[in-house]
This record gives C-alpha cells, sequence and structure tokens, in this order.
C-alpha cells in the first residue's frame, strides 16, 4: 500500500481516514465536498471575471446604439437663404471743366490743301499772328484773362532729387580707386604698429595671413568688415579690431560721383616681426 500511487483527494483515503469514526463529523463532509465546492467557486469566480471584464464593453456598446438613435432623430432641415444681388455704384463722370478764357486770342490756322478748285477761305496771313497764337478755331481774346499754356509743366530735371548710389563696386572697375592717406604703404605700415599678435596665438605659435574683406563707404569708413580666410587663435578678431579703428579713406569716384567700393586685402601674423 506504501509503494503504490497515493490520491489524498479520492474518496477511498477519505474512508481508510475516517474509519470507525463518525462519519457525520464537519470534516469529514467538507473534505469529500471539496472538489465539487471548488469546482463550483471557480466556475461563479470566472463568470463574474468575465462578465465585470466585458462590462465596459457591453455599456460602451449600448451607449453608442442610443446616442446614433438619438443623432438620427434630432437631424434637422437648415434652410439656406438666397445671396442678395450686388448693386454696383456706378461713379457719375465728372462734370466738364471750362477752361479760363485767354489773354492772347487765337487764330484759325488751317492746313494748307493742294486743291484744283478756288479756296473758299484765305489762308492765315503772317501780320495776323503777331498778336495771336495759331489754333485750331477763332477764339477772341480777354484783356483781363490769363496765359494759357498748353505744353506740359514741370520743375525741370534740375530741382530733382539726387538718387544716391548704393552699389558696391569692384576695386579695379572704377574710374578712380580709393586710397588710404599717404598710400598703401602707409597702410600696412599703420597695420604692423597697431596690430596686437594674440597671447593664444603666441604659444601655440601660430603665423600666417588673415584674409579680410571690407566696404570703403563714401565718407570713406570702413564697414561690412569680414574675415574670408581665417587664422584662428585669437588672430581673426584682431584683424577686425584693427581695421575698425583705421583712419577714414579716400572714396573711390565713378561717373563723377563718390561710390562704395569692396576691398581685399591680406594681413600677415608673423613673431619675426
Amino acid at each position: 500500500m506504501l509503494g503504490s500511487k497515493i490520491d489524498l483527494f479520492g474518496n477511498e483515503w477519505l474512508d481508510v481516514v475516517f474509519d470507525q469514526k463518525n462519519k457525520n463529523y464537519g470534516a469529514y463532509m467538507l473534505r469529500r465536498q471539496s472538489s465539487s465546492d471548488t469546482v463550483k467557486a471557480l466556475f461563479i469566480a470566472g463568470t463574474l471575471f468575465i462578465l465585470l471584464f466585458l462590462s465596459p464593453k457591453i455599456i460602451s456598446l449600448i451607449k453608442g446604439s442610443s446616442s446614433l438613435d438619438e443623432h438620427q432623430e434630432t437631424t434637422r432641415v437648415v434652410t439656406v437663404q438666397a445671396i442678395p444681388p450686388v448693386v454696383e455704384h456706378k461713379t457719375p463722370p465728372p462734370a466738364a471743366v471750362v477752361p479760363p478764357r485767354a489773354k492772347v486770342p487765337n487764330v484759325k490756322f488751317t492746313t494748307p490743301i493742294v486743291v484744283d478748285r478756288e479756296v473758299e477761305t484765305d489762308p492765315v496771313q503772317i501780320k495776323d499772328l503777331v498778336n495771336a497764337t495759331p489754333g485750331q478755331k477763332n477764339i477772341v481774346g480777354d484783356p483781363d484773362g490769363q496765359v494759357v499754356v498748353t505744353g506740359p509743366t514741370g520743375d525741370g530735371p534740375a530741382k530733382q532729387a539726387a538718387v544716391e548710389d548704393t552699389k558696391v563696386y569692384e576695386f579695379v572697375t572704377l574710374e578712380v580707386q580709393p586710397a588710404f592717406p599717404g598710400g598703401i604703404a602707409q597702410f600696412y605700415a599703420y597695420l604692423s604698429k597697431a596690430i596686437r599678435f594674440p597671447e593664444a596665438a603666441q604659444e601655440a605659435n601660430v603665423q600666417g595671413k588673415v584674409f579680410v574683406s571690407f566696404i570703403i563707404e563714401t565718407d570713406g569708413k570702413l564697414t561690412g568688415i569680414k574675415v574670408e580666410r581665417k587664422l584662428g587663435y585669437g588672430t581673426d578678431e584682431e584683424a577686425i579690431r584693427v581695421l575698425k579703428a583705421s583712419p577714414a579713406w579716400t572714396p573711390g569716384i565713378q561717373n563723377g560721383r563718390k561710390v562704395r567700393v569692396k576691398y581685399n586685402i591680406p594681413i600677415s601674423f608673423s613673431l619675426g616681426q
């Protein structure tokens, strides 16, 4: 019996344990019905869990169908009114302006036409034009009238505002090129005296050239200073600082006027100087 497979939950083992004992005792009945009670409990718990898990889905379906029915029931018919016609307000034409009577009378001047028949009206004579001006018809002058000028009038080009030339010209295309006071040699002499070799470049033993460009304005000042090719270690900033402090140049001239000119130069940084 000890070597056989023992089923502690079987009714046979239960009868052996409670042999010659009061089987009406609560422990015997509880153990005998425990399997069926466990199955019932699992079934009830599983059913409740499924209902609890699916209840939100079921509620949403019920609400969705009811809201759909309400939406269908509350459909309204909207009547769109017709767009009123656009009333065009036509501006009346301006009233004809009657020009004032001229002080000098006009004499009708007819264009000479070569014909084979006798001319009905005599042409205008030179003496008639001494105290009158030619026109399309005869008009009697008014001594108190105004002098009427029929041609275009204006202040003329002498009083027109001068248009400033803001174009930036290249250095080689000018009639008169800009120049530093004393010449380009004096400009490089100014650079050699004004440049302070940066400490970072000295410690790194950096030497070379910084290529910069700038614009010489019509007043000779330098603007638009830009480093075209960098050297680093503070040399680029030092080149910009020296150019900003440069004295004014003599501006370039094109078509007799001062113009803006772009200039490119290399600035050398050497420890041997």
